[in-house]
């Protein structure tokens, strides 16, 4: 009899990959790029981490997680870009 593997829990990533919590931005990021935003939101939407895990382990206030997902629910992706914040409000 084979010995079972430990499954680890996974998440579909921004770019349709499999995401775990050891692929998710370092917890001291620095540079917020669009992938890293989108993927720390889908962990927290997919149930890899609460809201609050991630507010934590990433330093950052509810209402700039909640900013996030309100820009990829209006926008898409590209409503992540910093750059573009203008626009996009």
């Amino acid at each position: 009899m084979q010995p079972r593997l430990k499954k680890e829990n996974y998440v579909i990533g921004p770019d349709g990959t499999p995401l775990t919590l050891g692929d998710l931005p370092k917890p001291d990021t620095q540079r917020w790029v669009i992938r890293r935003k989108a993927e720390v939101v889908a962990a927290v939407r997919g149930g890899l981490l609460s809201l609050e895990e991630a507010c934590q382990r990433y330093s950052l206030t509810v209402e700039e997680f909640l900013g996030w997902q309100r820009s990829i629910d209006k926008h898409g992706l590209a409503g992540l870009r910093t750059t573009r914040l203008q626009q996009y409000r």
